[in-house]
């Protein structure tokens, strides 16, 4: 499993580490409007897949601005933001810093995309920031397991691997 801390204390991972090569597990997650989401609602599409502990947190926050940013020059690359806020919060979050390219989904219900990605902080029931690029055959080809969950992900290769697996 990937070692991962939490303001600079170890915490453990639920679930199994996904690693490049992986099939993508499906999941179901919220979306803002409470409908039950999966990730075979984005078949035949790339998925950049943005985890986020909270989205209204500083660096969250930014994570999402920025894959927002990206999102529409990325061609058949759909981003989703995927944290365990409620549905309402996030929705009230994207409206007030007019996130529109990207979708966020909430994990809060059952944490079934937590445990199945391997990022399900057991300590803190949030998830661990990390990245997933899964292609169009829903095979991962990049993954990131941010060591330090309040640290940045590497926004260029994620962007990157997005890129080449389109």
């Amino acid at each position: 499993m990937a070692n991962v801390t939490f303001q600079q204390n170890p915490v453990t991972l639920i679930g199994q580490e996904i690693k490049v090569g992986d099939s993508a597990p499906d999941f179901t997650a919220l979306s803002n409007d409470l409908k039950e989401v999966s990730l075979k609602d984005y078949q035949g599409k790339v998925k950049l897949i943005s985890v986020v502990p909270s989205i209204d947190t500083g660096v969250c926050a930014l994570q999402t601005k920025r894959f927002n940013e990206e999102a529409e020059k990325n061609g058949n690359v759909k981003v989703l933001t995927v944290s365990m806020d409620l549905p309402f919060a996030q929705d009230r979050w994207v409206k007030k810093h007019d996130i529109n390219k990207l979708d966020t989904l909430s994990d809060h219900r059952d944490a079934d995309f937590g445990e199945k990605y391997g990022v399900l902080i057991k300590e803190l029931r949030l998830l661990a920031r990390s990245i997933f690029v899964v292609d169009s055959n829903d095979k991962v080809t990049y993954t990131e397991y941010v060591k330090e969950v309040s640290d940045h992900p590497d926004y260029d290769a994620a962007l990157e691997a997005a890129k080449k697996a389109n």
